[in-house]
């Protein structure tokens, strides 16, 4: 489609232009600093996703709804892009193309998304929520006597992927690789290190399909090798490297922020089991300031097309930043009652929306909250050992999650017996 008459150019082409670049530790320290300034350029902004990877960024919830609802315009499959402007990129092992429900459309997309909804639609909610009570006590039980931990390395991120290993039928000794796999796609620095955490990702994926192929079992794994979408061993393979990395990397995010905001704000607790807001409030909090996948949802422009005021051409990389539009008009407030205020930022889209919205949403908030009330059950006096604003955040340009949450407490252990009853320890 040629270029209409008196349409401006999208900033991208403008070579006065620069693009902003979404990874380093500038962007990770203070990103709505950099949404602010995205924002002179109207919806969409040009952005750096890494050296050589340019993309156009959405910046406006308006035009971030209507990007999401229209499968018209935007395709979701990569390949036309990625022959020509991906190179061998740190971030390829997000945006190549893989036979997933996230990376396809039409009749194809559907078969994929079939399969996943049905599978997940077989968790059992109070069987999910006892997979996460063990899984938090036994985390616990591990720095529960020292009185002091980082929620993060050794809560938030390792409680998803071991609830997840024992939904999709592997054991928790395996969670390790996926950690180190899941953490160098997401944020690896040079092209060599992520395509190894994408290496380590897949091998990963390829032992759970074999084990499930010699043993079926009451697991998602099992249900897409035997749902009726008849899928062969690379859809089966992608669509669990798809649940896995979209379920696990966001909903320990999750988690960490959500505790960070419990334990940064004294409105949520004099002592935690004892405030006016909740976990559920936290986790709505994060959601709507600071979604833990704050830019994702690659499409392309199926042709030429003047969008909220900026011309896209065909096949242009155009990415939604939920983290910006959510916070468009200021962030949620909380208010004097101490309950929040959510008609600053309105509904947020940190599911996404559209056909290609996350199928999971239940099942992660079930996850993320039972996390925090069991862990704050157990550990009533919670509190940070660094200030709010030394916290820091790990690089990259998709999501937004914190490298270390410091914490101390009373010291707690297992009774000599044991059983789940806990005790405090002199100190």
């Amino acid at each position: 489609m040629p270029h209409p008459p008196g349409a401006m150019p999208a900033p991208l082409t403008d070579p006065d232009s620069s693009l902003t670049p979404l990874h380093g530790e500038s962007f990770a320290r203070d990103p709505y600093t950099v949404y602010d300034r995205l924002r002179e350029y109207g919806a969409l902004a040009p952005v750096e996703l890494a050296p050589g990877v340019s993309a156009l960024l959405v910046t406006d919830y308006r035009a971030a709804l209507s990007l999401l609802h229209d499968s018209r315009t935007w395709a979701k499959d990569p390949r036309p892009w990625q022959e020509t402007a991906l190179g061998a990129s740190q971030v390829r092992p997000m945006l190549e193309w893989r036979a997933s429900v996230l990376f396809n459309d039409g009749d194809t997309h559907r078969r994929y998304r079939g399969a996943v909804v049905d599978s997940l639609e077989r968790i059992e909610p109070h069987v999910l929520r006892d997979h996460v009570c063990q899984v938090a006590d036994d985390l616990v039980a591990r720095f529960g006597a020292r009185g002091e931990a980082d929620l993060i390395g050794e809560y938030a991120r390792v409680l998803p992927l071991l609830v997840f290993n024992r939904m999709f039928g592997l054991s928790d000794a395996s969670s390790g690789r996926l950690v180190r796999g899941l953490a160098s796609m997401m944020e690896g620095r040079t092209p060599e290190e992520a395509a190894a955490g994408k290496a380590e990702f897949d091998a990963y994926v390829a032992e759970l399909i074999a084990e499930k192929k010699r043993q079926r079992g009451e697991d998602i794994t099992s249900c897409f090798l035997h749902h009726p979408a008849n899928l062969d061993d690379e859809e089966v393979r992608e669509q669990l490297v798809m649940c896995l990395g979209a379920g696990n990397e966001p909903t320990g995010n999750l988690i960490g922020s959500s505790l960070a905001r419990m334990l940064s704000d004294s409105r949520y607790y004099s002592t935690l089991t004892a405030g006016s807001l909740t976990p559920r409030d936290a986790i709505h909090d994060v959601l709507q300031n600071e979604p833990p996948m704050s830019n994702f949802s690659p499409h392309y422009a199926r042709h030429g097309v003047l969008f909220h005021g900026t011309w896209v051409p065909e096949g242009q990389l155009v990415l939604v930043s939920y983290a910006a539009a959510n916070t468009q008009h200021g962030r949620t407030a909380i208010g004097e009652q101490g309950q929040l205020d959510h008609s600053v930022g309105g509904a947020h889209l940190a599911w996404g929306a559209g056909v290609h919205a996350c199928p999971a949403q239940r099942p992660a908030l079930l996850i993320a909250t039972t996390a925090i009330e069991r862990l704050t059950a157990w550990l009533a006096d919670l509190e940070l050992t660094v200030a709010p604003g030394d916290l820091t955040w790990r690089h990259g340009p998709f999501h937004r999650a914190l490298t270390r949450l410091p914490v101390r407490f009373t010291p707690t252990a297992l009774d000599s017996t044991g059983a789940t009853t806990w005790m405090t320890t002199s100190s």
